[in-house]
């Protein structure tokens, strides 16, 4: 066995809402993150990384991958189309299951993995086409086997234009032991300052993440929200964010 990873995926709302300076600082949280990993190289050999990006359909940007690889190039970002949700599941599904397989067949463990979805809009699907989706992503019944064994943490982040309370159905868990939260910015609060704020938290998580596998624990950590920056806050699937 070659140790304990944690995969983590970005998942960025590309759509042309995003133009301009939002996509900017969205396109700017791979580098940061690629940074960060290297003042602490250590904790590289415990998590992995990669982007999807969506609008009418979803593309893989950076497959999942240890960044600080020599040979990682790291992809440029576009606006382009609306804001389909469901094609942001089925493919993170997709890209889930087959990187998982195959970071066994390498003599990994993995852990669950992590997804923080970023996005400043609601979908453009029809609701059922979506829900259906991201049932199919994170829907598992463990005494009868039935739905997706790898069915990932899911940590929504909403700047202006989200729509709180759609982001908060996608937290997932939702209730249970360990529940992921819904980090949002606040009213009239700079989008593209905004989406910055989100990769601080998301570095945080990697970091504090890393450091927890290290030192022999399991999961995905999220920073407490008195550790968060100013102009964001963090909700449960319970919250009253109104």
């Amino acid at each position: 066995m070659r140790g304990k990873l944690l995969p983590f995926y970005l998942v960025i709302d590309v759509s042309y809402s995003m133009s301009g300076a939002k996509l900017d600082a969205a396109a700017r949280i791979m580098p940061a993150v690629v940074d960060a990993l290297a003042k602490a190289p250590i904790l590289s050999d415990k998590v992995r990384f990669g982007v999807l990006d969506f609008s009418d359909d979803a593309q893989v940007r950076l497959p999942l991958c240890d960044v600080l690889d020599e040979n990682v190039v790291l992809p440029q970002l576009s606006v382009r189309g609306g804001t389909s949700y469901m094609a942001a599941f089925r493919l993170l599904r997709t890209e889930i299951e087959a990187n998982v397989k195959q970071l066994k067949a390498d003599g990994y463990a993995v852990h669950r993995p992590a997804v923080f979805f970023l996005s400043d809009g609601a979908p453009t699907d029809r609701e059922n086409d979506w829900v259906s989706a991201f049932t199919d992503l994170t829907a598992f019944d463990k005494e009868t086997g039935r739905g997706f064994p790898m069915f990932p943490n899911v940590v929504p982040c909403g700047v202006e234009g989200a729509d709180p309370a759609i982001l908060q159905r996608l937290i997932h868990p939702a209730r249970g032991g360990k529940p992921m939260r819904m980090f949002l910015a606040d009213a009239g609060e700079d989008a593209a300052k905004a989406i910055t704020m989100m990769a601080e938290i998301l570095i945080s998580s990697i970091l504090a993440s890393g450091q927890s596998l290290a030192a022999g624990d399991s999961g995905i950590l999220l920073p407490p929200e008195e550790e968060l920056p100013g102009g964001v806050k963090s909700y449960g699937a319970d919250d009253d964010f109104v």
